[in-house]
């Protein structure tokens, strides 16, 4: 189904769009930052790189969102890729797992260049310092430029399908 808009345009539905991207299967990630001190992470797999001369990554971010702004504000992310047996830390870091202290407790944590937490455990992480930001919509594209990466260790990856 299309909308139609003044001027001859048209774009499609808000719930056909949705569907049809629920079907392209996605990594799963835990974006992280620090800001004052104090660390802050959310789950996102609007997760991407974009060069590897120089080493680029992008993030998109829905502007509503209070990691929008801490990214925005510290300059700097860093990016979990998360294995298919931490379905329990993307949900935790999505906010699913009901009143949670400190999302971060249980894990153990490293930082790199930035100071933002990596975590040990993940399939690998990027430390980034935020060299871009483009409005995308009702999103932002953070691309950062990676200053440090891990390959922890190789199994499945979680995906985010449906």
């Amino acid at each position: 189904m299309l909308y139609h808009l003044e001027g001859g345009g048209s774009v499609v539905e808000a719930s056909t769009f949705r569907d049809v991207l629920a079907q392209w299967p996605s990594g799963v990630t835990v974006v992280t930052t620090v800001v004052d001190g104090v660390r802050h992470g959310m789950t996102a797999s609007s997760f991407s790189s974009v060069s590897l001369d120089p080493p680029l990554v992008s993030i998109c971010l829905d502007r509503r969102l209070y990691s929008h702004g801490l990214v925005e504000t510290s300059g700097v992310f860093g990016i979990s890729v998360l294995a298919k047996d931490q379905a329990e830390v993307a949900r935790r870091f999505a906010g699913m797992t009901g009143d949670v202290g400190d999302r971060f407790d249980g894990e153990t944590w490293s930082t790199a260049a930035t100071g933002v937490p990596l975590l040990d455990s993940a399939l690998g992480w990027l430390d980034c310092r935020l060299v871009h930001a483009y409005p995308g919509g009702d999103h932002t594209i953070f691309v950062g430029e990676v200053l440090a990466g891990h390959a922890a260790r190789r199994t499945a990856p979680l995906l985010f399908h449906s």
